[in-house]
């Protein structure tokens, strides 16, 4: 049996390995556990670290800072891969409240811990370790101790201290503050609900469809493409009727006037389109029904890596193959079929045409499944490698005795949010399917927590029951929950938002699964994912940004 003993304390690539591996899968057994309904998930991995350590479970410190960091660096990577596709856009006007809101949840709770620094005489790392494990933003603690690392050359166990004992009533406090603004406006989820389906809000970018019966002399005899020359928005005529007969249009045919058209464009453009073609119509799906099978509506995947980045007009689908493509479908979302539009590899296409056109566009574009499966390992590791130079360059600012860093988590995730939006336009193919994101960045997390976990776990007793640990832990309540009880009351109070909106916005300036899943189940609907969605990613940008300039300011 001495084997067995030797293969947990002999240090060796066995026992590192083994190690890693046990205290993960540990943590992945009581991440099922659910108190009160909540889980804390993920964050097990940590605690079963910190109790393998207690008892003298250690690993080499350089396989296990190789580790953490590597392992960081997947996480955070694959989280900039995934939330790059919509951070720019979720800047833009139908986000902007929300994400104002949610900035205002960081900052006052960069301030509030600010203040208990001075205050207090708490050492700036376990703030900023109470601070990340407050909010349940992992990102934020590796990004805090890789630039400790990077100013003194040793890691200060109090960061990782302050994250563990934090977290879980982190993750209690943003359920709590939830409640309150519930609470407090004794708010009704049965008619929260019927208020959202009893209101239309029209999202101005939501692509539609919709029936226009031509009543413009104007254009009567005047091809499609001219048509729309003479009217500044975009939009796409898919199919036209006489009367008689419903057909497939292209670019160069004629419209005249008493034609009914089918017409796809974005809500906002809806009111301009149809007053300059004539008047709305309302035509059941049966009438737009094109009796020749020969003819068919079909959805075409890009896969093919030539077609990536180049725009509808750069392909001439329609003079090429005689089809029409209505509208793109990116990530869920409807777009509308611009000839400017840029092609991404998993974009899938709407298009009409006949069998054999349909089938000939569908080879130009891949279309095939498999392709999409298969991971783009080589943009990864570029952008890895990029993004490890970048967050490397020494930045020098005024006022800061040593130059400023973005580090192995700023650099890395800066990165991934720009090559996974602009990367297509530049021939890199960084598709990923959502189950290899999602396995990617689960390994990079359990690996850094397992890491964490082992590093700190040989105090964390002492630090609770003979240290500061239960004032840490008070500290952590009120860095939890102020910001947030704050904010909701000024997003129903000020700006009248449904309760729905605001579970999902504070879940999501906290990027706290948990608190998603609970708004969730609560909702009944998808709203509060919604809300989460706009705010997470200049969220999780902010507090892996603010952990790193309290570390380097303080």
């Amino acid at each position: 049996m001495e084997w067995i003993s030797s293969l947990f304390v002999s240090q060796s690539v066995a026992q590192s390995v083994i190690v890693l591996a046990s205290v993960i899968a540990f943590g992945l057994i009581f991440s099922r556990i659910k108190i009160a309904n909540i889980s804390f998930g993920i964050t097990w991995v940590l605690f079963a670290g910190i109790l393998f350590s207690h008892f003298g479970i250690e690993v080499d410190s350089v396989v296990l800072h190789f580790v953490k960091e590597f392992g960081l660096i997947l996480f955070i990577y694959s989280i900039g891969l995934q939330v790059g596709p919509g951070f720019f856009s979720s800047l833009k006007k139908g986000g902007l409240r929300l994400n104002m809101l949610a900035l205002m949840v960081v900052v006052t709770g960069v301030l509030i811990a600010l203040v208990i620094h001075f205050v207090s005489d708490t050492p700036m790392p376990a703030i900023v370790g109470v601070l990340s494990g407050a909010v349940t933003n992992t990102p934020g603690l590796g990004a805090a101790q890789q630039t400790f690392m990077d100013m003194n050359g040793y890691l200060d166990p109090s960061l990782a201290l302050g994250y563990a004992v934090a977290y879980p009533l982190g993750v209690v406090g943003i359920i709590m503050s939830i409640l309150f603004v519930r609470f407090v406006f004794r708010i009704k989820m049965s008619e929260e609900k019927l208020k959202i389906q009893n209101s239309v809000v029209n999202d101005p970018n939501e692509t539609m469809k919709f029936s226009v019966l031509i009543d413009n002399p104007a254009i009567d005899g005047k091809l499609i493409s001219q048509v729309k020359k003479l009217v500044d928005k975009d939009f796409v005529i898919s199919r036209v009727s006489d009367g008689n007969k419903v057909k497939i249009v292209g670019a160069n045919s004629i419209l005249h006037k008493g034609y009914s058209v089918l017409v796809i464009t974005n809500a906002s453009n809806k009111e301009s389109v149809v007053a300059f073609l004539g008047k709305e119509v309302a035509r059941e799906d049966a009438f737009w029904a094109i009796p020749d099978l020969n003819v068919l509506p079909r959805r075409i995947l890009v896969t093919k890596a030539s077609v990536n980045g180049k725009t509808l007009s750069q392909l001439k689908l329609g003079k090429a193959f005689g089809i029409t493509v209505t509208r793109i479908n990116r990530a869920g979302v409807d777009l509308l079929a611009r000839p400017d539009a840029s092609l991404q590899i998993g974009d899938r296409l709407i298009v009409v045409g006949t069998k054999e056109s349909v089938d000939a566009a569908a080879d130009l574009l891949g279309n095939s499944m498999h392709r999409l499966l298969e991971p783009n390992l080589t943009s990864i590791f570029i952008g890895i490698a990029i993004g490890i130079a970048v967050g490397s360059v020494p930045l020098f600012i005024p006022g800061i005795p040593q130059p400023v860093k973005l580090g192995l988590a700023g650099g890395p995730l800066i990165v991934a949010i720009l090559i996974s939006r602009f990367g297509p336009r530049m021939g890199l193919v960084t598709y990923t399917t959502t189950s290899a994101n999602l396995m990617l960045r689960e390994v990079g997390i359990s690996l850094f927590l397992a890491c964490v976990g082992l590093g700190a776990g040989g105090n964390f007793v002492e630090t609770i029951v003979e240290g500061p640990g239960l004032r840490w832990i008070a500290y952590g309540v009120i860095i939890t929950m102020v910001p947030l009880m704050l904010v909701g009351f000024i997003a129903r109070k000020r700006f009248k938002m449904d309760y729905m909106t605001i579970m999902g916005l504070l879940a999501g300036s906290t990027t706290d699964p948990p608190a998603l899943a609970y708004a969730g189940a609560c909702a009944g609907n998808d709203q509060p994912a919604v809300s989460y969605a706009t705010v997470y990613p200049l969220t999780m940008f902010l507090r892996v940004l603010s952990a790193q300039l309290l570390i380097l300011l303080f």
